[in-house]
């Protein structure tokens, strides 16, 4: 069974948008360990902001290294209230209730399920306890203003694990942490 991983760029004053192609990191041993989990996923986990974000960009690209190859192959569910099916680019809605669906998945993949994005979508993943891992990338930049993790909403985390490039990225690993008693000190 596969985990289900939220994974954004941050900068660090906390920014996750909405151009992150702006001023992430897309070079050097980071790209290299974003291909590795891409390689061990099986599937994307994608809100409609970002499905429609990227259907609109990636089905065209190519690159020498097989990512956009991966990136454009492999299935796409989107949580959407909105949309209907069929979508493009290898997608299908997610139908019935998130969590049931979304455990429906795990249970379906032996790969992680990836989810791009901090947003809405992000948000009920993490709160409904049904994403094992979120990444934040952070970048080596501040920003000043922009969108936030999760709109601004509240998530408890806990750190599992940290790594930094060469570029100045760093990755951190998280898990949802319990939540503190009212009037208990963090």
């Amino acid at each position: 069974m596969g985990k289900a991983i939220v994974s954004t760029h941050i900068t660090i004053d906390g920014i996750i948008g909405p151009s992150p192609a702006d001023w992430a990191i897309f070079e050097g041993e980071s790209e290299r360990y974003k291909f590795d989990q891409l390689l061990a996923a099986d599937a994307f986990l994608l809100g409609r902001k970002v499905y429609e974000g990227l259907a609109s960009a990636w089905p065209g690209m190519t690159d020498d290294t097989g990512f956009a190859e991966r990136v454009n192959s492999i299935p796409k569910y989107v949580a959407s209230r909105t949309l209907e099916e069929p979508l493009e680019w290898n997608a299908s809605l997610i139908k019935g209730d998130l969590a049931e669906s979304v455990a429906d998945l795990k249970r379906q993949h032996r790969g992680n399920l990836i989810s791009f994005g901090c947003g809405e979508f992000a948000y009920e993943l993490v709160t409904q306890g049904l994403a094992d891992e979120i990444h934040f990338w952070v970048q080596p930049v501040v920003w000043g203003s922009g969108h936030r993790p999760f709109h601004g909403r509240r998530a408890r985390l806990r750190l599992i694990s940290t790594t930094a490039f060469d570029s100045g990225i760093t990755l951190g690993c998280y898990r949802t942490a319990p939540a503190q008693p009212p009037g208990t000190a963090t």
